[in-house]
Formats: structure tokens, sequence, C-alpha cells
């Protein structure tokens, strides 16, 4: 991949650093003939980013051997809805921890709706209990703030923050509850990186955030169909563990992919002159992606594709 000069802080430098030195030894095992797919996918990538008239961030890790592709890949972009894969991620960790269970009820109150509340809003107050693994699945599935904001209230909006801390994710901030526009305008927007939201994801994976169940438990939660960008282009029966965010000028998506060869990819935009374009972006290079691991999970190490029908073979 290129890389364009620039000037770093002492701290930036020194991440920067750590990250080439990741990215080579992750180079090192990965065979010459797929560092050329992703080079063609890197040019796609860039050729997206030209035609995109905003600011776009990507970062794409191959779960198999932690081989990445990333572009703009630090700069931090509002969240949007994205934050609720790290308010999910804390609550799953409450309920290991024993603080919460996913059968702890809750009854709505008017006075916790907000815009952009879906199905909630639809709701009775005063009458109508969740279970708060319920109110969980509300928030990813149909992206209901109002839900978000209960289980901000429950795990608490500090130990969001202190849980990507100890995953060394000190970028992503939870600075508010959704639709505060107040605290919005006043700069505590909630921020992350694509980079950061990839390695959250990675670590979520890889079972160091939550035991092997409540690892499950997540993902089945982060799986259920949705409108979004990224499963978009790809199978309606692939499973896809995703959260998009939509702001104004922003579009953003991230998730696992779990093709034969399972991905983790975020794609991040603000600064868009129209958000359609935005989102149309996120799913061409969600696109992309799929088809190079689609290919590198089926094949051999030649990259030949041998299937139980193939009548070819002598």
């Amino acid at each position: 991949m290129t890389c364009t000069p620039t000037f770093f802080s002492p701290i930036a430098l020194l991440a920067f650093s750590l990250l080439a030195c990741e990215t080579a030894l992750a180079q090192q095992a990965v065979p010459a003939k797929e560092l050329l797919l992703w080079q063609k996918l890197e040019t796609t990538i860039r050729a997206e980013d030209q035609r995109l008239d905003g600011v776009l961030g990507v970062a794409i890790r191959d779960l198999s051997n932690q081989h990445t592709l990333l572009l703009n890949a630090d700069e931090l972009f509002p969240t949007a809805s994205t934050i609720k894969i790290a308010v999910l991620a804390e609550f799953c960790r409450q309920v290991q921890q024993g603080k919460l269970k996913f059968t702890d009820l809750y009854t709505l109150d008017p006075s916790d709706l907000v815009g952009g509340s879906g199905i909630t809003s639809a709701l009775t107050p005063g009458v109508t209990r969740l279970t708060l693994r319920d109110v969980a699945a509300l928030m990813v599935s149909v992206s209901d703030n109002s839900a978000a904001n209960v289980l901000i209230d429950r795990v608490g909006m500090d130990n969001v923050d202190r849980l990507l801390d100890s995953l060394g994710l000190v970028h992503t901030r939870l600075r508010r509850k959704m639709m505060d526009i107040k605290a919005a305008a006043e700069g505590r927007e909630n921020v992350a990186s694509p980079r950061e939201m990839m390695l959250l994801l990675e670590a979520l994976y890889q079972d160091r955030v939550l035991n092997k169940q409540l690892t499950d438990d997540y993902f089945n939660l982060l799986s259920v169909h949705k409108e979004s960008y990224i499963p978009r282009e790809l199978p309606e029966d692939l499973r896809v563990a995703n959260k998009s965010g939509e702001l104004e000028g922003v579009r953003n998506d991230c998730g696992v992919v779990f093709s034969a060869r399972p991905y983790a990819i975020c794609v991040m935009s603000t600064y868009l002159r129209h958000e359609r374009d935005g989102g149309d972006a996120i799913a061409r290079i969600s696109g992309e992606t799929y088809r190079m691991f689609d290919r590198l999970g089926r094949a051999g190490s030649y990259g030949r594709v041998v299937s139980s029908h193939d009548s070819s073979l002598p």
C-alpha cells in the first residue's frame, strides 16, 4: 500500500510505526498471489475515495491472519449509531459479570422516548415491559435510539469508555446519549476511527472481551437482519454482524462478515455533499471486499476452486 508524506507528533509517529510493523508482519505470512488481490482491492477502494465528495475512512482485516487494509483509518469520524457496537459489548460484559441479566425487565417510560425511537414510539408507555435483551435487540436491529439510551443508562457511559480503554482503543468515545443535540452542538460528539472499530470487532470475534457463550450471544444480536450498507451487495443467506450509522453528512457501517474466510470491515464517511453517495460507496466497497474474501476462502493455495461437482477433473 502506498503512503503519502505527512507530519506526526511523537505519539502519532510511534502509533504509526507500530501499525506499520504489525502490517508488515501480517504480510509476511500472506502468499504473493493473495497480496496481488489485496492490491487490486486497495486500488478499487482508492478509486471510490477519489469519486466520493466527502471524506472516507476504511479498515479491513482478515480474521484468519490479521492482514489489514487501511485508508485514512486513524482519522476520527462521528460514529452515529455504529457506537452501539460498543454499547452492546459493555452490556454483554456486564451480563457476564452478573451485574445485569438478559431477562431483567424494563417498563417503557415516556420520558425515555427520543427522536429516532422507531418501534418504542409505537408501544404503550407505562404498560409495555421488555427484557433488557429485547431492548438490545431493538437497539441494533432497527437502531432504536430510545432503546440505546435505556441501555446506556443501565451500563453507564463511563463503563463503555473503560471497556474501550482496556482494549487500547483510546480514541473511540461515547460522549453523549442518542439525539442529545445540545451535547453534539457543544462538541461532545461520539467518535471513532475505522481502525479502532475494526479492532474492537476483532477482539470480540476472538473471545477477548466475552466468554464463548456471551460472544455467541453478542454476534447473534448483531446479526439480526437490518437495513444497512455492508450486506447490500452480499448474498442474502450470508451471516453479517454489523451496525450502520447515519447523521447529516455522515454514513458509516462496521461489522464482521462470516464468509468462507471471515473478516472485519469498517467504512466511515463524513463531510458528505450527498449522504446517499456515502452509503453507496460503503456498499460497493463491501461488495468488492466480499468477492475477494469469498475467493480466498473457497480456493486452494494456488487459487483453484475444487467443487464436488467439478467435471473438469481428469
